[in-house]
């Protein structure tokens, strides 16, 4: 612990690279960090794209210390499965909160866990799409941790939640974790390691996640001058 750098709280490397008494508990981080940024309005920093992205390409040793799976592909499916379960969980957790507690949080101050704005910002967002905002919202950061809190406020169909539910969460941990695990392989064959670019992989996968974010922001800013 006297080595310890609290930057490395928002590398998600850490997270998955972490050992208690030499026993490897990454995989119980992943699913943690994927249910608190999907279920809890204040996982909305957590590194989710990211973190998928690097599971995929440390699969083999997320797995190994839970069960030892000697077929490739379908280690990173039971990888990608569990890490599917925890979104839905999550979602289902979000959407419960917002149906219980919601509009509380239209009356809640600012503060380091909970910032108005984005609440305010997945409203408009759910609004504009409907059901679809469900799977859009599961590959936009801030947008996924809010989306289901705000089909719980406005009451959305049950059923008409869970299949979307479902849906974006197996689209969202399959595409991240098969794209990381491959991609990985891939690289490795032409003599170019992914686990030693950590930063620029994680890098390049914020910009790409939110651009869509940017994209929509820059666009409301002529109506609100006007």
């Amino acid at each position: 612990m006297n080595n310890f750098d609290w930057s490395q709280l928002i590398n998600p490397e850490f997270y998955i690279t972490l050992s208690i008494g030499g026993v490897q508990i990454g995989l119980f981080i992943v699913l943690f960090i994927v249910f608190a940024e999907t279920g809890l309005f204040a996982g909305f920093f957590l590194p989710g794209d990211s973190l998928l992205f690097l599971a995929g390409i440390y699969s083999r040793d997320l797995m190994l210390n839970v069960v030892d799976i000697p077929a490739d592909f379908i280690n990173v499916f039971v990888l990608s499965t569990l890490v599917a379960i925890m979104g839905v969980l999550g979602n289902m957790t979000g959407y419960w909160f917002g149906a219980k507690s919601g509009y509380y949080l239209f009356k809640k101050e600012d503060s380091f866990w909970f910032k108005k704005k984005y609440l305010l910002q997945s409203k408009d967002f759910f609004e504009k799409y409907g059901g679809k905002a469900i799977i859009y919202a599961r590959f936009l950061p801030i947008f996924r941790t809010f989306a289901p809190i705000i089909a719980g406020i406005v009451s959305m169909d049950k059923k008409k939640f869970m299949f979307f539910n479902v849906l974006s969460s197996f689209l969202w941990s399959f595409i991240l974790i098969f794209a990381g695990h491959y991609l990985y392989g891939i690289f490795l064959r032409q003599g170019i390691d992914l686990k030693h670019h950590i930063e620029y992989i994680i890098i390049i996968i914020v910009i790409i996640s939110t651009f869509p974010v940017l994209v929509k922001l820059l666009k409301k800013r002529p109506s609100e001058k006007i």
